[in-house]
């Protein structure tokens, strides 16, 4: 009888240290169910178990997680990766993301918004597009997750 794999045959995986243990089988993981609710917990296992590999599966694996997962986590995996606390495994990640924390930092904030399908007028676009400051793009960020709204992100 076929090997048959599914929903049912592959394990959700959802933590950094078993994910680590089985790279390859998170990965999956995330393939089948990374349009579940537990989206981002289960790319966020699979991206730690990336980061210890070399040999190319590790920008290969990234590859596959950010293409496993619906769009909104996509955004706030993405948003994670960018916001400096992700360690970028890949030379053309490192120069890519190390162009300008605030500038990533922003583009993350509007991708999140963006992925939510939060409206973002062009006055509040601008103000996240020209911010310097690192931390407050962070909370800007942090809030964007939740946001009902754009001006929402922005408000003091």
């Amino acid at each position: 009888m076929p090997l048959v794999l599914g929903p049912d045959t592959v394990p959700v995986i959802r933590g950094a240290e078993v994910a680590t243990r089985a790279p390859e089988l998170a990965v999956l993981s995330v393939m089948l169910h990374g349009h579940g609710e537990d989206a981002v917990a289960i790319g966020e296992a699979a991206l730690a178990a990336a980061r210890g590999l070399r040999d190319g599966r590790d920008t290969l694996y990234t590859d596959l997680v950010l293409a496993s997962v619906h769009a909104a986590a996509r955004a706030i995996l993405e948003a994670v990766m960018a916001s400096g606390n992700y360690e970028y495994q890949s030379d053309f990640a490192r120069r890519y993301f190390g162009q300008g924390k605030a500038e990533g930092k922003s583009e993350a904030v509007l991708a999140v918004l963006a992925a939510r399908q939060i409206a973002v007028p062009d006055e509040i676009r601008a103000r996240i597009t020209t911010c310097a400051d690192v931390a407050l793009l962070d909370r800007w960020l942090a809030r964007a997750i939740t946001a009902l709204a754009a001006a929402d992100v922005v408000s003091e």
